[in-house]
């Protein structure tokens, strides 16, 4: 399926897939996007922990990895799980310019280790930010209250329905330890109540630039 490098609003890169007409990220902004779901309404919340373990839902460019590790360089520990199940190419990969637009060059050898590091393996990306990439798909997830945050950034649901499910959002609510928190961009009314039917708490959040809302969950034991 042809893919194609596309630039987002911010000056960010995304990846686009015509023949689906979807996008990895939004075009009002790939790093406006990611700062404002999953780390001004996410991560922000951990800011006293000096340990998080999150899940991602849709590693892709790698993009929310790269971001989370910038805001986590005082942290003693990141565990970070990315799944997903169809990964982009290494020429895709050369062609993000995330780590110019984050101005973060001297962390180049950072995200280029994100993308060239081993699939299914722990990876010591620095001292403290430890990545596991997964090739799997999210309906196969199994693991039980591992994780303090989850980035649910799985394709639009009129594409997927499916990964917007009641059964993968009970995935979702086991993974995370008790009173644990899931964020993601879309704000679908079926969406929301197949959180609420697993047992979430939810809350309906301005979204970012483009979109009016944003879902954030939180696991209620």
């Amino acid at each position: 399926m042809k893919r194609e490098i596309i630039i987002t609003d911010d000056g960010s890169t995304t990846i686009r897939i015509p023949e689906w007409d979807e996008n990895y990220h939004s075009t009002h902004g790939a790093i406006q996007e990611a700062k404002h779901v999953f780390i001004k309404n996410g991560l922000d919340l951990f800011q006293k922990q000096d340990s998080i373990s999150i899940l991602e839902i849709g590693f892709g460019t790698g993009l929310n990895a790269f971001i989370t590790f910038l805001e986590t360089l005082n942290k003693e520990k990141v565990n970070y799980v990315g799944v997903e199940a169809y990964p982009i190419s290494s020429e895709e990969i050369a062609q993000m310019n995330y780590v110019s637009e984050l101005q973060a060059a001297q962390y180049q050898v950072v995200f280029d280790k994100m993308h060239a590091c081993d699939w299914e393996s722990h990876q010591n990306i620095t001292e403290n930010f430890i990545l596991t990439k997964r090739k799997q798909f999210f309906q196969d997830i199994e693991d039980k209250e591992q994780y303090d945050l989850i980035y649910f950034d799985a394709f639009g649901f009129p594409l997927q329905p499916e990964l917007w499910s009641e059964a993968i959002f009970k995935k979702m609510y086991d993974a995370l330890l008790p009173k644990g928190t899931l964020v993601t961009y879309a704000c679908r009314s079926s969406i929301k109540n197949a959180m609420l039917s697993v047992g979430f708490s939810i809350e309906k959040l301005p979204g970012a630039p483009g979109k009016r809302e944003m879902l954030r969950a939180t696991k209620n034991s």
